[in-house]
């Protein structure tokens, strides 16, 4: 059974952020998309939140390492009306060359013990703290990988239409190796 089979019911979405800067959302995933448009059908491709949008990252770039052109249509949905660069199209090469474990280890229960195999429902747990809303109109959230020490930032930008959408992610700085692949685990 791969990442991307169907597993049952469909994700409830999360909820609109209360700008407290100490909160966490799960946002769980029922079944994961098996292509661009069911994961435009999802509930949290509304971006209504700034919490979807960051889960919803997760989701995209897990799909790089299988359908590269899927992950970008996907990531462009997110990015709304800023598109995705060139810069970061040739970034995404590049951190995918080695480790296409690393969208993976944040869903919950992924580690390196378990080769980043997720548990299910699939959620990701996004949190704020007292300075993710210091900016107007921005939200950055953070996300831990189950092969990092420290929690990833994703910044999201609130646009006029009144979704959030993805203005920069860092989830995808290296993380401890697999233990299947790990010569001293």
């Amino acid at each position: 059974m791969g990442l991307f089979d169907n597993i049952g019911t469909p994700p409830s979405p999360a909820a609109a952020p209360q700008q407290s800067g100490n909160r966490t959302v799960d946002v769980t995933f029922a079944k994961l998309p098996d292509n661009f448009a069911e994961f435009a059908a999802l509930p949290q491709a509304q971006l209504a939140t700034p919490f979807d949008t960051a889960a919803l990252t997760v989701l995209a770039l897990c799909f790089y390492p299988q359908d590269k052109d899927a992950c970008i249509q996907m990531l462009g949905l997110l990015k709304g009306p800023q598109q995705l660069s060139a810069y970061e199209q040739q970034f995404l090469r590049d951190r995918f060359a080695s480790a296409d474990y690393v969208p993976r280890s944040y869903f919950t229960g992924a580690v390196p013990a378990n080769d980043y195999k997720p548990s299910q429902p699939y959620t990701v747990r996004v949190s704020e703290n007292p300075y993710s809303y210091q900016e107007q109109g921005y939200a950055k959230l953070y996300l831990q990988s189950g092969g990092a020490d420290s929690p990833r930032a994703v910044t999201l930008r609130l646009a006029k239409d009144g979704k959030w959408y993805l203005w920069e992610q860092f989830l995808l700085a290296g993380i401890r190796q697999p233990e299947s692949s790990n010569p001293w685990a």
